[in-house]
């Protein structure tokens, strides 16, 4: 899976936490080539959720409490998931290595989800019903513009 797509799954991830709309656009604008999109997509989050300036400073706390582990947990799995790629493309690859790279893959995996479900569960409560739907249906958006990605690449494989 190439780089991009996995940025757009950390986001939706980031999102299904409720963490992507609480970090600030500052912090986005590092050196990092996607940055400037990155920062007018979360400035572009807030406004159409309408957080308040009360609701914003609450969910940014939460996320800079749990900034170093939600980076630790992100850099795990994609460590592993480099991991899998080397275990496919080695010339002594066989399906049990490939099993076991893939297997702590799927652990690093399992350990962000519980770490975003924790996350959840402490910036959910900040925001309104209505804003949880927002969250929904934009989720449900990400959702559809994958599939697309993912529809689009089976076709052009079989080309």
């Amino acid at each position: 899976m190439n780089n991009s797509k996995w940025l757009v799954l950390t986001m939706a991830a980031g999102l299904a936490a409720g963490g992507l709309i609480g970090f600030n656009s500052q912090a986005a604008e590092g050196d990092a080539p996607h940055a400037p999109m990155l920062a007018r997509v979360l400035e572009r989050v807030k406004e159409k959720l309408d957080l308040t300036d009360d609701q914003i400073a609450k969910i940014k706390a939460e996320l800079k409490a749990e900034k170093d582990m939600l980076k630790n947990e992100v850099s795990k799995l994609h460590a592993a998931k480099i991991a899998v790629r080397t275990a496919i493309q080695a010339s002594d690859a066989t399906e049990s290595s490939v099993r076991a790279a893939s297997a702590k893959a799927a652990a690093a995996e399992v350990d962000l989800a519980l770490e975003l479900f924790k996350l959840h569960g402490k910036i959910s409560p900040i925001l309104t019903a209505e804003q949880r739907d927002k969250v929904k249906e934009f989720q449900g958006r990400i959702d559809g513009f994958i599939e697309g990605i993912i529809n689009r690449v089976g076709e052009h494989l079989t080309e």
